[in-house]
């Protein structure tokens, strides 16, 4: 019976044949026997060592054996007096051995010595020793490399991407042996990781790159990613310099520097097995397979070294670290760089909690990356409480679908059958639920999620079904619940009959559909900006799996993106989750909505602030709804927020009041403050401090007004709880009425405040004229609090109350409008006018006098002049600046042809003109 030594020796001698060493016994020695010559015993100054490697001829390193069992921590150093203890006449690359491997068989563990601070790290099996020649020959090794990293060029990046950049190459210089990076979805992880491959690739000398996506259809959506990216500085794009492989085979390009694969593919090839093409065409974050049984190990595969691979990046890495897949992120002998949205515990337990980078969702939210969203929960007696398929009573037949086959046959229930709302689209199907719900999405989806739009343009939804079949039934009650025809609604699965990436395609980009019914397919990684409704048709156990499929609606999207697929929608703000199935009442510790008190006003929100609320849900909340309305602004409001703010805008005054709320951000301000080791009342003091100090813009009741008045000029309450009946149809006078009221105290109130109205009001007044920037705050103050007044109302109210005196409508955007406003409510015209008209006929009696006064003006002057009253009806004023950027005057010459046609008289013209038409 052999010893365990022996067993040992054994396992290390088939191991060392696998990776193609030729084994020796000191007796056959010959250093060229191959590339690589392992002698057994070898004697050295210092003893015999189990193993003597020679590589191409010169000893490069050794193997320490012990037995199976032996905890392989302290050995290192036992080798240490082998590594230089080479007799004098030996052949080798350097004074000191450089690899020093100790083994059980079982367990191996490599160092290497040329690396700036040798470490030993466990390894599946040993290197070929082509591999350790190649590494011979560079200059320096990888890790020496990646402690040498070039400066980032940061053009194109955002914040957070350069963030997980730096983080992670810090990381890999300190040979962590795994990282983890955290961005929300939205936040363009594939882009930095397009980044930073090329940096490994390009700078750190990285032979071959792994990138595991979970699905296939994202392997084809990354390989796009890497084709587009074009590497800052360079003129190539990313595939023009180097070979991208998206393995569709068994085999590995030798060339490629990229490789994308699912870890399906990937597991079958270390085995050696076929893989069905449909194995990688869904994704396993539910349905792991080590769930049905100790999961088969994998064994050394010469065809695929441990070292093929110098990183792994695995995208959406939840899944790939449990049982089975764990195995092959562990077979290479590759630091791991994992990438997610939604870091579970597990999986910072797996990365050794070595988070080089975290961008939330939240963040995201708060910077404008994705938006926010809000749930809306659908219940039904059917989906609450199951129901009973009765049995007998009236003798009809009961219809049983074949799953695999769809195949409909009709059977007699011997007893009543009894199901729960799990049985739901398992064991049972039950139309008339899934009718109800679609119906009461149709029925609501504009009076009460976007009571906004038009009707028109059903927003582009998305719906998520237990399986295919489910998804088959939900496609087809769509189509005949909104009335439309088969392009309005599409299965998009795996089992589909049309081509799926077609169907994506169309979904993100056209019209039609403006339905897609999926399992899992664009469950996860898949960007459709444009969605705006995600209906849960059914439950999901997995935490990350759940916040992978809510990230299909987070995308922020330009609004000329959403506009052309939904031409009735005007800015992505949220998204809505529709809950059917209570997926979103089970527990999970991820991501929450940022408003988490939405039952609250705006107003009383952030009066409760001011007033010194402080818990983490309202400072949260008022972020999430910060976020969202600096979406909704105007540049100019955006600008009046930043000035009455002191130079804040409403993004960093969101994120100033996360930071307060975020753990990360108060240990660091803790530590500035008290260094690591704080008392309770110091760590207690600082983030008080912290919160006290993201508050601190509300105290003041000119900036919360300003944030109220501008989000109540974008929000309409809707009262859905007053029934109505017909009693009489005609215009409501009385609220005409109150609208003019409103706007003469308006100007009473303010005639000695606001410039236009002093001027106005007072024709002598200091001689002043009207400018574009008094007219234009004007404007500003009346549509504010508490008045919330614009021209068309006022003017519409005017019309309502005396429609003889009024003649025309004010020209939409134009500010000058106001101007005939105020001179007809305070009785200097007994007609209300546009603004254009009285200027126009201003004009003509300025002809006439300029005639009078013997002035004549040829064909082309006077189309000048004409031009110049235009533009001073829209804009009460003109400069000569004006002639050089209004189309209508530059395009004729600007001032050049101005001065050349009137001369030294064009500044006196214009000072007379302007205060005839505006006067």
């Amino acid at each position: 019976m052999q010893t365990p030594e022996q067993n040992a020796r054994e396992t290390i001698d088939l191991l060392l044949s696998a990776a193609g060493w030729v084994l020796q016994d000191p007796a056959d020695f010959n250093r060229r026997a191959g590339t690589g010559v392992a002698v057994r015993e070898f004697q050295l100054t210092s003893g015999p060592c189990d193993y003597l490697l020679f590589v191409e001829g010169k000893a490069a390193g050794i193997i320490e054996a012990k037995k199976s069992g032996v905890t392989l921590g302290g050995v290192a150093e036992q080798s240490d007096r082998y590594m230089g203890g080479l007799p004098e006449p030996v052949a080798r690359w350097d004074d000191l051995l450089i690899y020093d491997y100790e083994s059980t068989g079982d367990e191996t563990f490599f160092r290497n010595l040329q690396d700036p601070k040798p470490r030993s790290r466990k390894v599946f099996a040993f290197h070929r020793p082509e591999t350790l020649l190649a590494w011979l020959k560079r200059p320096k090794t990888l890790r020496a490399a990646l402690a040498d990293m070039p400066a980032l060029i940061e053009t194109g990046l955002r914040d957070c991407q350069i963030e997980a950049i730096h983080g992670l190459e810090t990381s890999l210089s300190e040979d962590r042996p795994r990282s983890l990076i955290q961005l929300a979805t939205g936040a363009g992880k594939t882009f930095t990781a397009c980044t930073f491959s090329y940096r490994l690739i390009k700078h750190a000398g990285a032979r071959r790159i792994l990138f595991l996506v979970d699905r296939n259809n994202l392997g084809d959506q990354t390989l796009k990613e890497f084709q587009n990216f074009q590497p800052p500085g360079t003129a190539n794009r990313f595939t023009d310099t180097y070979i991208v492989q998206h393995l569709h085979s068994k085999w590995i390009d030798p060339d490629a520097k990229v490789v994308i694969t699912t870890i399906q593919r990937l597991y079958a090839m270390l085995r050696g097995d076929e893989l069905d093409e449909e194995a990688e065409e869904s994704s396993a974050f539910e349905a792991w397979p080590g769930d049905e049984g100790e999961a088969s190990p994998i064994e050394y595969n010469p065809n695929i070294p441990i070292e093929m691979f110098d990183f792994i990046v695995t995208d959406e890495c939840h899944r790939s670290i449990y049982g089975l897949w764990r195995q092959v992120l562990e077979y290479f002998d590759a630091s791991i760089i994992g990438l997610t949205a939604t870091p579970s515990k597990h999986t910072l337990g797996f990365f050794n909690q070595n988070l080089v980078a975290e961008y939330p969702y939240e963040r995201s939210v708060a910077d404008g990356v994705n938006v926010g969203y809000e749930v809306y929960r659908i219940k039904t007696r059917v989906s609450e409480d199951g129901g009973t398929v009765e049995a007998g009573d009236a003798g009809f037949q009961v219809p049983v679908r074949d799953k695999r086959t769809r195949a409909v046959r009709y059977l007699d229930l011997d007893a009543d059958l009894d199901y729960t709302k799990k049985d739901l689209d398992r064991s049972v199907v039950a139309p008339n639920q899934i009718r109800t719900v679609l119906e009461t999405y149709k029925n609501r989806v504009f009076t009460e999620l976007f009571p906004d739009r038009t009707g028109k343009w059903l927003p582009k939804t998305l719906i998520f079904a237990k399986d295919d079949n489910q998804a088959e039934e939900i496609v087809h009650a769509v189509r005949e619940i909104f009335s439309e025809g088969n392009d309005f609604a599409k299965k998009i699965t795996y089992q589909t009959s049309e081509d799926p990436k077609s169907l994506i395609n169309a979904f993100r980009i056209d019209a039609l559909p403006r339905i897609a019914v999926t399992v899992d397919m664009i469950a996860t990684g898949t960007d459709i900006k444009p969605v705006e409704v995600l209906i849960f048709m059914r439950d999901v156990k997995s935490e990350g799996y759940y916040e992978q499929m809510k990230g299909r609606g987070v995308r922020s999207v330009p609004d000329s993106d959403l506009q052309a697929v939904t031409p009735d929608a005007q800015t992505k703000t949220r998204f809505i989750l529709i809950d059917a199935v209570g997926v979103s009442e089970t527990k999970k510790n991820a991501s929450q909505p940022l408003e988490r008190k939405k039952s609250m006003s705006f107003d009383t929100l952030i009066d409760q602030i001011a007033q010194g609320r402080r818990d983490e849900d309202a400072l949260s909340s008022l972020a999430g709804r910060l976020a969202a309305l600096d979406r909704r602004l105007s540049d100019e409001d955006r600008q009046r927020i930043v000035e009455a703010t002191g130079g804040k805008s409403l993004r960093v005054l969101a994120n100033k009041l996360l930071d307060a709320i975020d753990p990360d951000k108060q240990q660091a301000v803790i530590e500035d403050a008290h260094g690591p080791a704080p008392t309770r009342e110091q760590e207690g003091a600082a983030i008080e401090g912290l919160v006290e100090q993201a508050c601190a813009p509300f105290e003041a009741a000119p900036v919360r007004n300003l944030l109220k008045d501008i989000k109540q000029k974008t929000d309409i309450v809707i009262d859905e709880f007053t029934t109505d009946e017909l009693i009489s149809a005609d215009f409501d006078m009385k609220h005409a009425e109150e609208r003019v009221t409103l706007f003469k105290t308006f100007i009473e109130e303010n005639k000695d405040e606001l410039t236009a109205l002093q001027i106005i009001y007072n024709q002598s007044y200091a001689r002043q004229r009207l400018t574009y920037a008094a007219i234009k705050e004007l404007a500003q103050r009346l549509s504010d609090h508490p008045h919330y007044l614009t021209t068309a109302d006022v003017w519409q109210a005017y019309k309502r109350l005396d429609a003889a005196k009024v003649k025309g409508a004010p020209m939409d955007q134009q500010l000058t409008e106001i101007v005939s406003l105020v001179r007809y409510a305070l009785g200097q015209d007994t007609v209300l006018e546009p603004f254009g008209a009285r200027v126009e006929q201003r004009f003509n009696l300025w002809l006439g006098r300029e005639k009078n006064a013997g002035r004549d003006y040829s064909a082309e002057q006077l189309t000048w002049l004409r031009l110049i009253a235009k533009f001073i009806a829209a804009n009460a004023e003109i400069g000569p600046r004006d002639f050089m950027e209004v189309p209508s005057l530059a395009d004729k010459g600007g001032i050049l042809k101005a001065r050349e046609l009137f001369g030294t008289d064009l500044d006196g013209v214009l000072d007379d003109l302007q205060g005839a038409l505006v006067a």
